[in-house]
């Protein structure tokens, strides 16, 4: 069933006043509604879907369905389509066959104006700042530590037979990781998913050294030379330990926050939708074995969309 799930710990008496589906909201943004975004057009497979919304919604060649099109947008909307995740924040800030919650609108529009969706971005000059939980159906099940593997993966070390080379980065490794109270084996796991242990290794993004860090992530950590496989990896366990603190010890949040940056897992409040990413956390939970990691809840304010007990989606 599709629903919103509210906003609880969040909730304000402003909220509960403010009003922003206004006849200057509609005048705003009803010219853009059926533009689309201004990125790359949705693939083929993507668009047949979002039209079949469309039709739901709107009652064009078949009966007006508005549960069918929202779980029709939610399908699209979780794959990256922009159109469908701008359509879903209108039904919910209009309460159009789902709960009216105007945090979860504001949320949908921040996904589809990152996408360079104009409607969106024209929303978004109307809304506040709270943001709403996203409905769970935009996230697929997360991957865990087994998915394509054997019954043994966490249990056997992937860094026990590493070549000598390797075996001496692994060793300066185990060295560092305590002082930032991260588990030696995540740290291996990111450097062998980042770089398979090469220090030199630089990517078309200019990620350097051992754990891929971009220079600003490398200035923001106090990293001077992301090729000097100490100064890398104290940068990269810093990186760790402050994800891991803002995700509450969420491997997969940390891991896709490692990947795409921390503002994409915030916008789509999990994994987002890459395939690059999704395999990237596959891979690091593999190697490491667990989906959970001790942290340091003094070093950073949780993310916002995290509840104070339940786990993430």
């Amino acid at each position: 069933m599709f629903t919103a799930k509210p906003d609880r710990w969040a909730h304000s008496a402003a909220r509960a006043a403010a009003r922003w589906i206004t006849a200057a909201f509609a005048l705003a943004v009803a010219g853009t509604a059926a533009a689309g975004p201004a990125a790359a057009t949705a693939p083929d497979g993507l668009a047949e879907i979002v039209a079949q919304a469309v039709a739901y919604e709107h009652g064009e060649g078949v009966p007006r369905d508005y549960l069918k099109a929202a779980a029709l947008y939610c399908e699209a909307a979780r794959d990256g389509d922009p159109e469908a995740q701008y359509s879903l924040g209108w039904m919910y800030a209009n309460g159009r066959g789902v709960p009216h919650d105007d945090a979860v609108a504001a949320s949908f529009f921040d996904l589809a104006a990152a996408a360079g969706h104009e409607g969106a971005v024209k929303a978004l000059r109307y809304v506040g700042e709270e943001r709403g939980l996203l409905p769970r159906c935009l996230h697929r099940p997360d991957p865990s530590p087994s998915d394509g593997d054997s019954a043994d993966a966490g249990t056997v070390d992937p860094f026990a037979d590493l070549p000598a080379w390797k075996r001496k980065i692994a060793d300066q490794v185990a060295l560092l990781a305590p002082r930032y109270a991260i588990d030696t084996r995540l740290a291996l796991a990111v450097i062998r998913v980042e770089s398979n242990f090469e220090p030199g290794a630089r990517s078309a993004k200019d990620a350097r050294g051992l754990m891929q860090l971009i220079p600003e992530t490398a200035a923001r950590f106090n990293v001077r030379d992301s090729y000097d496989i100490g100064d890398n990896v104290r940068g990269g366990l810093a990186y760790l330990r402050w994800l891991l603190s803002y995700y509450k010890g969420y491997i997969v949040l940390a891991a896709a926050a490692y990947n795409a940056g921390e503002g994409v897992v915030d916008r789509y409040q999990g994994i987002p939708p890459y395939p690059e990413t999704r395999e990237y956390v596959r891979q690091v939970l593999r190697l490491y074995g667990d989906t959970q990691h001790p942290y340091d809840p003094r070093i950073v304010k949780p993310a916002s969309f995290l509840p104070p007990t339940d786990k993430p989606r």
